[in-house]
Formats: C-alpha cells, sequence, structure tokens
C-alpha cells in the first residue's frame, strides 16, 4: 500500500558527491535539523572506513546536525515527497568539510566586494544498459550524433522521461541534446545566482541518475567509463553582477569587450591550475578524460571562445559575458568545485597576478601552454597540498581531509583498467 502522507527528504552532497540524506515526517521536520553520524566523511566508495582528519574515525563517529529552512521546500520527482537541502554542522558550527557551506563563504567574499556570482552548469553523461550476462554495457543508439534530439539519438526515450520530470519540479533547464558520443548525452541549466544554481545541479544529476535506475538504466557521470568513449565533464559557467545588475566582467571600451575585472579572475585560475586538478577531477578515472588534445582542461591555458583550453571565454558579450572553467567531472562535489573555482578566481583579484597571453594554438597538435594538470590523482594531491594559498581560503581542513580520503583511494584504484574503475566508481558516479 502506497502511503499519502506527505514526507521530506532532506539531502546533501558529501565528499564523494554521493548525495545522502534522510526521510522525515513532516513533525520531524519542522524542527529544521536532523542528525547524522559524521562518520559518513571517514567513508570511500567501497564502504571503508580511513581515518582522514575531520571525519571522526578516531573521536568516536560523533554526530554532525543537518540544518535546513523547513520552508524553503523543492519539489521532488516522487510523489508526495518534498526536498530540503542541507548545510552540515558540527558542535554548532559550520563543518568544514561542507561543500555547501564552502560555497556560501565563496559568495560571502565576492559580496563584500559588491559583486554578486552567477553560474550555468553544463553536465556530460552516459547511458548504459544490462546485456544478456548482467554486464553493463553502453546504451544501444546507433544512430545517435552530437546535437541530436529524438529517437534516433535517444531510442529509449531517457531524456524524455528525464525532461518531464524536470520540467515537473521546476528546475530551470536550458537544454539537453545527444553528446558526441552514442548514448552520451548533454544537459544544460540555466544561469542564476550561485548557490541556487549549485542546488540545482545537485538535483538535476541526483534526478536524472534515478529516473535511469527506473527504466532499468545505469545514467554514469563518470569522466571516462568506456574506453572506446570521450569523456564526459561539468563545466562551470560565471559572471559577477555589480548592485545594479550590470554584469561586472564586460567592459564597452575594452577592444575584446573584457573588463579588467575578467583578466585578473582568469590570472587566478590560470596561477591555481594544477592544485584545482585535484578537487575538480576528483578520481583516478578523471585522469583518462584530462588529457591532452581532450578539450578537457588539462593545460593551464585560456582562449577567446576557443573549446580546446581549460578556461574559455565565449563571445558574447554585456550581459551574457561569462567565464567557463572546462576542467572539472561530476565525480566532483558541485558546491565545493563551484567555490573552488570562485576562490581562485577572486585570488587572481586580490593579489594581481600577471595574466599569461590568451592560447592561439589549436590544442590538438599545438599548444602554447608550458603547465598543464597531474597526469593522475596521486599527482594532482599533491599539487593541492602544495598551493599553501589556495588552501588557505578553502579551508585546510577541507583539503587536508580530502586529500587523505583521496590518498587511500588512489592505492584501491592502483592497476585497475577501466572496466576496474567502472565497478568501482559506476554504483556511484
Amino acid at each position: 500500500m502506497v502511503s499519502t502522507q506527505e514526507r521530506f527528504r532532506v539531502l546533501f552532497a558529501d565528499h564523494l558527491n554521493i548525495a545522502r540524506g534522510k526521510y522525515l515526517p513532516q513533525n520531524m521536520a519542522a524542527s529544521g535539523s536532523a542528525r547524522a553520524c559524521l562518520g559518513v566523511f571517514a567513508l570511500t566508495y567501497d564502504r571503508d572506513l580511513i581515518p582522514a582528519p575531520g571525519g571522526g574515525l578516531l573521536t568516536g563517529l560523533p554526530d554532525m546536525e543537518l540544518v535546513f529552512d523547513p520552508g524553503d521546500l523543492r519539489d521532488s520527482w516522487h510523489d508526495n515527497t518534498k526536498i530540503l537541502l542541507a548545510d552540515l554542522q558540527f558542535e554548532g558550527k559550520p563543518l568544514p568539510l561542507c561543500g555547501r557551506s564552502l560555497l556560501k563563504r565563496a559568495i560571502h567574499e565576492w559580496r563584500e566586494m559588491g559583486l554578486e556570482p552567477m553560474i550555468g552548469v553544463e553536465y556530460e553523461a552516459n547511458v548504459f544498459r544490462r546485456d544478456d550476462d548482467g554486464k553493463w554495457v553502453p546504451y544501444d543508439s546507433p544512430g545517435s550524433y552530437v546535437y541530436g534530439t529524438g529517437p534516433c539519438a535517444d531510442p529509449g526515450g531517457v531524456l524524455e522521461r528525464v525532461w518531464d520530470r524536470v520540467q515537473a519540479v521546476g528546475l530551470p533547464i536550458e537544454s539537453m541534446n545527444s553528446e558526441f558520443d552514442a548514448g552520451q548525452f548533454e544537459m544544460t541549466l540555466h544561469y542564476r545566482d550561485a548557490l541556487d544554481a549549485m542546488d540545482d545541479a545537485f538535483l538535476l544529476r541526483l534526478l536524472a541518475r534515478e529516473v535511469a535506475t527506473e527504466m532499468g538504466l545505469l545514467l554514469s557521470f563518470m569522466p571516462k567509463p568506456h574506453d572506446t568513449m570521450g569523456g564526459s565533464g561539468f563545466h562551470i559557467n560565471f559572471s559577477l553582477s555589480d548592485q545594479d545588475g550590470n554584469n561586472a566582467l564586460y567592459d564597452p571600451k575594452a577592444a575584446d569587450g573584457l573588463a579588467d575585472l575578467t583578466k585578473k579572475a582568469v590570472a587566478g585560475l590560470m596561477t591555481h591550475h594544477e592544485s584545482l586538478g585535484g578537487l575538480l577531477a576528483p578520481i583516478s578515472n578523471s585522469y583518462r578524460r584530462l588529457a591532452p588534445a581532450s578539450m578537457s582542461g588539462y593545460w593551464a591555458n585560456w582562449g577567446y571562445d576557443h573549446r580546446g583550453v581549460t578556461v574559455r571565454l565565449p563571445a558574447e558579450r554585456n550581459n551574457a559575458t561569462r567565464i567557463e572553467h572546462r576542467m572539472a567531472d561530476c565525480a566532483a562535489n558541485p558546491y565545493t568545485a563551484a567555490a573552488a573555482v570562485l576562490l581562485a578566481a577572486k585570488l587572481g583579484v586580490d593579489k594581481g597576478y600577471e595574466l599569461q597571453p590568451a592560447e592561439t594554438g589549436d590544442c590538438f597538435e599545438n599548444t602554447e601552454a608550458k603547465r598543464h594538470t597531474a597526469d593522475d590523482l596521486s599527482g594532482a594531491l599533491k599539487d593541492l597540498a602544495a598551493d599553501t594559498v589556495l588552501k588557505e581560503v578553502l579551508g585546510a581542513e577541507l583539503v587536508d581531509h580530502f586529500v587523505a580520503i583521496k590518498e587511500a583511494e588512489v592505492e584501491k584504484t592502483k592497476g585497475l583498467d577501466i572496466d576496474g574503475e567502472f565497478a568501482y566508481y559506476g554504483p556511484y558516479i
């Protein structure tokens, strides 16, 4: 028998970008908080417990609080359910490991300059089906092509089902279409203020995966889930609005239409390029996607309307002027990823870093870039830990915890081929 009593689904994104939470009855949700074990931050993907700093394993696995506004309800794609998104607290203070709280702090730091961060998100993902032996294999879409729509690109109607649910709950979808590989799709969300945008991104990923599960399929956001496929990324587009609602990245008097603020923000992203890799490309499989000639954010370069670079400045100007950061993949916690990009950009403004020239190479056969991300997760974690400037603005507690968890993951995935990585990460990403 299906219950008709409305329930509340309290959700948060953990360090692995797993959507965790609880169902609560209405009377329990009215308090604005729930409790959960801090030890979820000691877990790896295979449920091993790691004594990472701040994860609570060696301090008795105490409780943390899931704190939310009971009136800030989101519609759910499940019947008789409302969604509440939680911030995490420990001993009455924001939990340093909470990505959503970090993003709120990053937004606040820009607001102190009289600027409001605005974000739009692009997701890429691959669909898999079970074969006769029960193995996950790529979804059958032999007529698929990039920018495809309709039955040839999506014969099973996966996007149709996702679209219907997205519309029903009011997520601000901008577009959906097939991507480069058969069974690969892109989902883009409308620009809006940074926190709401990342809440949207968190929920869209969860919704899409759950819809696919109901269809007996697996929608995988892994960076490179199959050796014959290209990579799937998570592009973060951001701008900054001034107190009059104008786009502060735009300067009509500049030859390229870009304000000095824009160049400084890009300089921050260039300066902290290698260390950002640890947070934005946070699993071993990320470095199958993040490679030269892959249009994925490997090189420390930027360019005008150039998809081969890490930081792309699209051609639109005026209110559409924006910075597109192309390194991240969907294994990253969206709140932490957005906060890291915003804070690295702000370091460029605060410290006046010098901006290198724009990339003019094609980035397939030649590039002017001299630096790039590490070639594996282990190296990226070393880069993150060594960047004391970025670590300070992100919070030492978050970085130290993240590095410890991920170093354990490096050991667990060492020597795995791409199928082994899919088995390890696939159920969660």
